[in-house]
């Protein structure tokens, strides 16, 4: 029974990682998702859980992201590390920002380090750097 009540509130959170922040004003779907989950979320869960918003099969995803349905699975389960590139790029293809992704990819990796496991990665976009870097390249 706590299954199945858990099964429909990840489905609900999906739907919310699913649509866009626009359709949800105030909606903060990764805090959600971590109040749901009881700690972090994971890249493996946020895949996941947009699968399962999106009502895709493990294959379907994998399809999408080009890889095997067996990877995906491996992923969301947590038995498999994601790249911060192949993250950013699965942010990409799946229509995201890739800022979330890539901060829960590296997220994994410092988690992994033996004594680290209290930090905290957190990734800003760096806004200025482009504007500056574009200004650069049209004054040449």
């Amino acid at each position: 029974m706590a299954a199945k009540k858990k099964s429909a509130a990840r489905k609900t959170a999906a739907k919310r990682v699913g649509a866009p922040a626009a359709k949800l004003p105030g909606v903060d779907a990764v805090s959600f998702l971590e109040e749901l989950n009881g700690g972090p979320l994971t890249l493996g869960q946020l895949l996941q859980s947009i699968r399962e918003g999106e009502e895709w099969t493990l294959s379907e995803m994998g399809q999408k992201l080009g890889v095997s349905r067996a990877h995906v699975h491996d992923v969301e389960s947590g038995k498999r590390a994601v790249s911060v590139e192949r993250a950013a790029a699965w942010a990409m293809v799946l229509g995201y920002h890739p800022g979330q992704f890539v901060q829960l990819a590296l997220q994994a990796q410092v988690d992994a380090v033996s004594g680290l496991e209290q930090l905290r990665v957190s990734v800003v976009a760096a806004a200025n750097e482009n504007r500056h870097a574009r200004a650069r390249t049209s004054r040449s």
